[in-house]
């Protein structure tokens, strides 16, 4: 769903401030789904999904390296 914004002129900072603030009337939690799914859609996960075994703690960490965030 696409929402549609109408864009207002003014003449001066005065009109400016006397405008009416547009309030959405959707609901507050179907706007924060979609800004979820955008987050998501723009930063995909980094790491790869999954359990993962390793024989040791160096072979972990070694595996993990490539993945961090520094």
């Amino acid at each position: 769903m696409i929402e549609t914004v109408r864009v207002q002129k003014f003449r001066s900072v005065e009109e400016m401030n006397a405008a009416r603030v547009p309030v959405s009337q959707e609901d507050a939690f179907e706007r924060f789904l979609r800004y979820c799914a955008r987050y998501r859609s723009i930063s995909p996960r980094t790491y790869p999904r999954g359990v993962f075994r390793y024989r040791s703690i160096e072979e972990a960490q070694s595996a993990r390296q490539p993945t961090s965030r520094d």
